[in-house]
């Protein structure tokens, strides 16, 4: 017996111990920041420095351990987004790694997630005056996406009447897997792939296509929607039918695979920015993002700052993490945050009620439907399933009760049954999922509904038909801010209100890949060339290809006046003369947490007036206000010796967010917020700017002076904006606007300003 308890001890320990060995064993990718100076002068270059230390550790732990250690891999050698390289190391290779020379910080590597033709119209965008003729339609502008990808045979990259290739340009066309170099033209003049970083976080990995070819769809649609050319007779299906073109139809597309079906990695997405860079992007469209971290745990920001010092333009998306605040990723102050929006166009199908007129409602059936008239029914809650397969040859209406899956199970329910048609009659916002629908199927409105059903209860033999394919303009109130968009405030950035701006996001028609499927028509799988689709990533390409046509139109502007005059001139008012509404708080109208400064206006912001600039030690000076470590803020500024003599949080912005939050206050205890601002005059001649305060709920507001005359073009003035207000404020939200607007009534400024008494838990 005491053998048998000391085998099974032996046997216990030897697994626990393999247990062990294991996990120390395992490798993950980390992004390692170095000290460049500390590299010793024996070494030619950095490349070599980082193979030799990385060498160096395998070898001195397999002497100290007699241990079998996988040797360290160099992943990527970084020359732009950060000072050091990408590997994959063991936890004691990290450990190792960190008493190395010039070591500065390290961070894992993690997974990213993507933020899933009218509307240049919608835009104002009029190739007889604005912006388009202004930008030579963004002419020569070279607009990198980093995505999954590209289908080069599209339409939408043709390079017809297009120029010569930019001679500064130093991107190239990589061949792999169905794609060769010879796909690439005077549109599409770039496209790589990164995918080192997936392969070592998974070495078993099989790459379905190794090269830069798009098997998702989504960076097709995305590089098309920034800067695609003129397709013409474009249609989803019959729906959103006409010519199709991207913000930019003049710009240059270069694609960084970086996103693959496979998975993806910031070790790949930050070895994609850095090539971006290298390459000579003026613009980059991210449209994916990370959750929850400090700036200087985020590779995104990390390497979006070294975009922004050489004068790049970075388009980020919010995320589809909405309506709740605080949702947002990418609140990074030097990128563009954008949110997202709807148009007034809609997409759906008329139902006609026997002679006794119609109603419309939403729909995007792809296939045919015939124009006899159906026998329809009013089924109710459609919970009976048995029933419903006694009318199969008729329309069956349904009423959505509210409850949690009730539309989703009516739905199936006549998926089942195989009636002609359903008839959905719900109050839900969230249809995008049951539009597209396999069979003939359309989602009425309460009001619509109860006109179907009083149609049906007051006629003998009730009929009706329905007319699908069919596209509605002209739909108010619009924009709205959509459901799904992710709100402010910024998690690694509070003082700064983000997301900056609002711009099309919701069923946007775009280029698609030809071999994956778009819809389902009963069981077959269908394909089209271009697609609908909803989401932040693709309202980030619409800014991209804008901040790419002012790019065209004012090359001396920074990424920062670019940003302002964005901002600045956005629209926070509908089609219907009345704030812009959002759809996640029931048409409430929408605060700057959910859309930023407004709806984006291109025509509008080819002549701001005054811009909110701001430099990288201003950025820096901002990093120092957070009260980061040095070796913190050398993370992300790659430099030693960064200035941290005026530390602020108070950035060069062009909007204002204030925290009342203090809990533990005396009732009727108030405070005052302070800002410093900058505006430089970019408008041509002098101009007597007066201050406009719009009144803000349970705080008030000043601004001092309250007018600025500026005499000629490049010149600043500051002022001072302040807000007081109860210690802890007694509305989550309360916002207003500083609007500056000229004697002449020429350009108008303006500045979201939000009162918050929300507070952000770290």
């Amino acid at each position: 017996m005491a053998a048998h308890h000391i085998n099974l001890l032996f046997i216990c320990l030897y697994f626990s111990l393999s247990f062990i060995f294991t996990k120390q064993v395992q490798a993950d990718n980390y992004i390692i920041h170095m000290d460049h100076s500390a590299m010793p002068k024996a070494f030619a270059g950095r490349q070599s420095w980082y193979l030799a230390t990385l060498s160096s550790l395998s070898a001195n732990l397999r002497a100290n351990t007699n241990s079998t250690i996988p040797t360290a891999e160099l992943l990527y050698s970084y020359n732009h987004v950060i000072q050091g390289f990408s590997a994959s190391l063991t936890l004691s290779q990290l450990e190792a790694l960190k008493n190395s020379r010039g070591y500065v910080s390290s961070i894992r590597d993690k997974t990213v997630k993507l933020d899933t033709t009218y509307s240049f119209k919608f835009l104002g965008l009029s190739s007889d005056a604005g912006l388009w003729p202004a930008s030579g339609f963004g002419k020569d502008v070279i607009i990198g996406l980093i995505d999954t990808g590209v289908w080069p045979e599209s339409e939408s990259f043709n390079d017809d009447g297009m120029n010569d290739v930019p001679l500064r340009w130093k991107g190239k066309c990589e061949s792999g897997t169905q794609f060769n170099s010879s796909l690439c033209n005077k549109k599409l003049i770039g496209a790589r792939s990164f995918n080192k970083g997936l392969i070592a976080n998974n070495p078993s990995i099989t790459i379905a296509m190794n090269s830069p070819r798009d098997t998702a769809g989504h960076g097709t649609h995305t590089s098309s929607t920034a800067a695609g050319t003129y397709v013409g007779d474009a249609s989803y299906f019959g729906y959103a039918q006409g010519t199709a073109r991207g913000m930019a139809p003049g710009a240059r597309v270069a694609m960084y695979k970086a996103l693959w079906d496979e998975g993806s990695y910031t070790t790949d997405v930050i070895a994609a920015i850095d090539q971006a860079i290298n390459d000579g992007v003026d613009v980059l469209s991210l449209s994916f993002g990370l959750d929850e971290l400090e700036l200087y745990e985020d590779p995104i920001a990390i390497a979006t700052f070294a975009a922004i010092e050489k004068n790049i333009f970075v388009s980020t998306s919010a995320g589809n993490e909405g309506p709740d605040l605080e949702t947002l990723h990418n609140g990074t102050p030097w990128v563009l945050t954008v949110a997202a929006s709807t148009m007034d166009r809609s997409f759906g199908a008329s139902l006609s009620l026997g002679t006794d007129g119609y109603v419309r409602g939403a729909a995007l059936y792809p296939g045919n439907f015939s124009s006899t008239q159906y026998p329809i029914v009013f089924m109710d809650k459609c919970d009976k399933t048995k029933e419903l397969k006694k009318l199969v040859g008729m329309i069956i209406v349904c009423q959505d009760t509210g409850k949690e899956d009730s539309l989703n199970d009516q739905f199936s329910s006549i998926q089942v049954a195989g009636n002609v048609a359903g008839v959905f009659i719900t109050n839900s916002t969230l249809l995008d999922i049951f539009t597209q629908s396999p069979f003939p199927a359309i989602f009425l409105e309460q009001k619509d509904g109860d006109i179907v059903v009083d149609y049906i209860k007051t006629n003998k033999n009730p009929k009706a038909s329905i007319e699908f394919k069919t596209t509605f303009l002209g739909s108010k109130p619009s924009p709205t801010v959509t459901s799904y968009t992710s709100r402010g405030p910024s998690y690694s950035a509070p003082s700064v209100l983000k997301p900056d701006i609002m711009a099309p996001g919701d069923s946007i028609l775009a280029a698609w890949p030809l071999n994956i499927g778009v819809a389902r028509l009963n069981d077959d799988m269908l394909f089209s060339s271009f697609n609908l689709l909803s989401g932040t990533s693709m309202a980030c390409p619409h800014v991209a290809g804008i901040a790419a046509l002012l790019k065209g139109a004012h090359p001396d502007w920074s990424p920062t006046a670019i940003r302002s005059a964005l901002m600045t001139t956005s629209d926070p008012i509908d089609n219907t003369g009345n704030p812009i509404e959002d759809i996640g708080t029931n048409l409430q109208p929408a605060t700057p947490l959910a859309m930023g400064a407004g709806h984006i206006n291109p025509n509008k912001a080819l002549d701001p007036g005054l811009v909110y600039d701001a430099t990288v030690q201003d950025y820096i000076d901002f990093l120092c206000g957070l009260n980061f470590t040095p070796q913190q803020i050398k993370t992300i500024t790659k430099s030693s010796s960064s200035n941290c003599s005026n530390p602020s949080l108070d950035l060069n912005y062009p909007s204002f967010i204030a925290y009342f939050n203090d809990r533990n206050v005396k009732p009727d205890s108030n405070t005052v917020k302070e800002f410093q601002r900058t505006v430089t005059n970019v408008g041509e001649g002098s101009f007597i700017y007066k201050a406009i305060l719009t009144a803000m709920k349970r705080v008030k507001v000043n601004v001092e002076p309250d007018t600025l005359v500026f005499k000629e073009i490049n010149e600043k003035k500051s002022f001072k904006l302040s807000i007081e207000g109860p210690r802890q404020l007694d509305k989550t939200v309360s916002f207003g606007y500083l609007i500056w607007e000229d004697s002449q009534r020429k350009h108008v400024v303006r500045s979201p300003i939000v009162a918050t008494s929300y507070k952000i838990d770290k």
